[in-house]
């Protein structure tokens, strides 16, 4: 047959086929979308730092960029001597350094949580009432003058019989203050901690609603977070992963699954001297996490070390050491996100962060335009690994290590350009929408 002839195309079904396999298919075609819509595309927080509603104050968000740039003067005052601390490379030293100084000084704190749970201790009722009323007015006033972490709100006690009263009470105290004071703000975060029964996450649905219906808010405004914490959470009675069954109770309201190293890991047994998060029952745990929620929209997030970056500087080089090593291997993990326990963390949490995304910087956007210009290569990439490139890339611009003028430069490719491949799927998915 010469090149230039035209192929004869033969068929056998009738259009009927194809459109009565649709037909049956269409509910399936409803569910995917709904239980997986993909990632949101939204910024996440590299970190959340939990601060005790007690202590908690306006000035909190400041102090703690103050006390790690103290930290940094004291410990690793030059990029050289940070870069011996934790091993970095001459390469990335300077532009590491340079770049978590700024970071302190300008947005030190990316997600903050009020606490009232474990940090907070024993409260009179009266106490907590007045400390909740008081955190919703600091939020407020942080997000109107410009002083909140992006992202900001409370964990509040668990919904177990014990505690189920106040827990209720503290939540409706604080949105309730957020409310006379104008309004949810955009980062508003609620954690709700010790989840071990599908049940629970339902109960929580059913306070947004009741929230929402109260004070004529838009149904689905409220969202929360799900803290996994006890060995039930992961493994239900009956053999079945109990995270997945949580996320399909929170009815497309929870935004993340935050790992709780020292609750599971003491739930399952594990002595305290061995209680961390690379622990193989954490990394159990959060594989599991990882696997439910992935396709959902919501995020996994690591938990923290408690091992506190304080006293001389051998000391303060061995913790820092300790925790950058912790974040590299969840980065790894994909687990964007973690929990950091004192201003101390802050310094090798972004150090983890950008020497992570800066070392991955030219080979991503190298297989990247490659990737959109055909041109092939060592590597055969596809979309999903345009997806995974394209994602490394954005979260490196969200948190700073990255900027956008480098990105554009070394890919050809514009933001809105990178979020089209990182989130194919939820574009689809709009696209298709009624």
């Amino acid at each position: 047959m010469g090149q230039g002839q035209q192929e004869k195309v033969a068929t056998s079904l009738a259009d009927e086929v194809g459109a009565g396999i649709s037909a049956s298919l269409a509910p399936i075609d409803a569910e995917l979308a709904r239980r997986y819509p993909g990632d949101p595309g939204t910024r996440q927080p590299v970190h959340t730092v939990y601060v005790p509603a007690d202590v908690f104050d306006a000035g909190t968000v400041r102090s703690w960029g103050d006390q790690a740039l103290a930290a940094l003067d004291e410990h690793a005052p030059d990029a050289a001597s940070l870069a011996r601390a934790l091993g970095l490379s001459e390469a990335l030293a300077g532009p590491v350094y340079e770049r978590v100084r700024a970071k302190l000084e300008r947005e030190p704190v990316e997600d903050l949580r009020v606490d009232f749970e474990d940090g907070y201790g024993a409260h009179s009722d009266e106490e907590e009432d007045i400390a909740a009323a008081r955190a919703a007015r600091l939020v407020h006033e942080a997000y109107a003058d410009g002083t909140a972490a992006p992202y900001t709100g409370i964990r509040m006690k668990c919904l177990e019989a014990p505690v189920r009263d106040r827990a209720i009470r503290t939540l409706d105290i604080f949105l309730s203050g957020l409310m006379e004071a104008g309004g949810l703000p955009e980062g508003l975060v609620l954690t709700l901690p010790k989840v071990t029964y599908p049940e629970q996450v339902t109960a929580m649905v059913r306070l947004a609603e009741e929230f929402e219906k109260a004070r004529g808010l838009e149904h689905g405004r409220i969202g929360f977070e799900i803290q996994i914490e006890t060995s039930q959470s992961i493994l239900a009675a009956d053999g079945t992963a109990t995270v997945a069954r949580m996320i399909g109770a929170a009815d497309g309201r929870a935004t993340g699954l935050h790992y709780g190293t020292f609750d599971y890991s003491a739930c399952v047994g594990v002595s305290a001297a061995y209680q961390s998060s690379d622990h193989p029952a954490a990394d159990h745990a959060k594989a599991v996490m990882q696997v439910a929620a992935a396709g959902t929209g919501v995020r996994v997030s690591d938990g923290s070390t408690n091992v506190l970056p304080v006293g001389p500087t051998s000391q303060v080089h061995e913790a820092w050491r300790l925790h950058y090593g912790l974040t590299r291997r969840a980065l790894a993990r994909a687990y964007y996100q973690g929990w950091d326990m004192h201003p101390g963390h802050l310094p090798t949490r972004y150090a983890a962060v950008y020497a992570f995304y800066r070392e991955g910087l030219e080979p991503a956007a190298a297989r990247l335009a490659a990737y959109v210009a055909k041109a092939g290569g060592d590597v055969m990439d596809e979309p999903a690994t345009a997806k995974a490139l394209s994602g490394h890339l954005l979260r490196g611009l969200d948190c700073g290590a990255l900027d956008a003028a480098e990105v554009t430069t070394l890919t050809g490719l514009t933001r809105a350009d990178l979020e089209g491949f990182a989130t194919p799927r939820r574009a689809a998915l709009t696209v298709a929408a009624p």
